[in-house]
């Protein structure tokens, strides 16, 4: 019976026509399915479904969402989160996003950063914004540098395209191809453009193309968001992210403290910033 799939091009491009076919045909597409993005059973046969291809250096997973959740797309990720994926869906591993799950802190590869993302309401020219603050757990170097060498986090997103900030008087500017990833109410990913953007906080994979999205922080499990975190977002449309380097912000347990915190990182001049478009609900 065919299936009520969405194929995108970029994914049609990467598996090809003849098994995109097969796909839409229900010869190769599950009847039933948990959604990558929300983890709730869904039905190819009775609703719009996306096929998500993710791919790593040598492995790639093709798995379905809820069309309402995530598009049809194409994520690169790391060959070990696919790999932990693997042995998520094979019952190896009972941990797991969406079959792609980001390293805990202790876990992951040799030198790969754990980052910290604290969601938060902060005001800026008057009015309540959604932001998310990253801190890693501990330096970032610049690939290739000896051990030791200093803490190169900050340097590093700049040349990405984020700004430096001295005050929080003023919105940052859009980080145009960077978005963030919001499904079912719950935080899952922050995104950056697959091509010409190599970041140390996550293993490089094979470049797919201007335009198809790089998980560059991937939450170990969906984190949950605020009500009004959320409603802000959705009103905006837009979500700020900081992000400092390890020591600067800390653990805030209150909005008001981590505005605190930040104003402070960004006196000491510890602090950089983009808008980036929401991607989701």
């Amino acid at each position: 019976m065919p299936r009520m799939l969405d194929v995108g091009d970029d994914v049609r491009a990467e598996i090809g026509d003849e098994e995109a076919d097969r796909l839409l045909a229900g010869e190769n597409a599950p009847g039933s399915y948990d959604c990558t993005s929300c983890r709730t059973p869904g039905d190819t046969e009775q609703e719009r479904t996306s096929t998500v291809l993710f791919i790593g250096d040598e492995t790639a997973v093709l798995a379905f969402a809820h069309a309402t959740c995530l598009p049809s797309q194409i994520v690169q990720v790391s060959e070990e989160q696919l790999q932990g994926a693997v042995r998520s869906i094979t019952g190896e591993d009972g941990t797991g996003l969406a079959g792609v799950p980001a390293p805990a802190p202790g876990e992951g590869v040799p030198d790969q950063a754990v980052l910290g993302v604290t969601s938060g309401l902060v005001l800026i020219e008057g009015e309540l914004r959604p932001a998310l603050v990253v801190e890693p757990t501990g330096a970032i170097a610049r690939p290739g540098s000896a051990p030791g060498g200093g803490d190169d986090f900050l340097q590093l997103l700049v040349e990405q395209g984020f700004h430096p900030v001295a005050s929080l008087d003023g919105v940052p500017p859009v980080l145009h191809g960077w978005s963030v990833l919001l499904a079912a109410g719950q935080l899952h990913a922050v995104l950056q453009p697959g091509a010409g953007l190599g970041s140390p906080l996550h293993e490089r994979s094979r470049a797919l193309g201007e335009g198809s999205p790089v998980a560059w922080w991937q939450a170990h499990h969906p984190l949950q968001v605020t009500e009004a975190w959320r409603a802000a977002a959705n009103k905006l449309q837009t979500v700020l992210l900081f992000a400092a380097p390890v020591g600067s912000i800390g653990r805030q347990p209150r909005e008001d403290l981590l505005r605190g915190a930040l104003d402070k990182a960004a006196v000491h001049g510890r602090l950089v910033a983009a808008a980036m478009p929401l991607a989701g609900t």
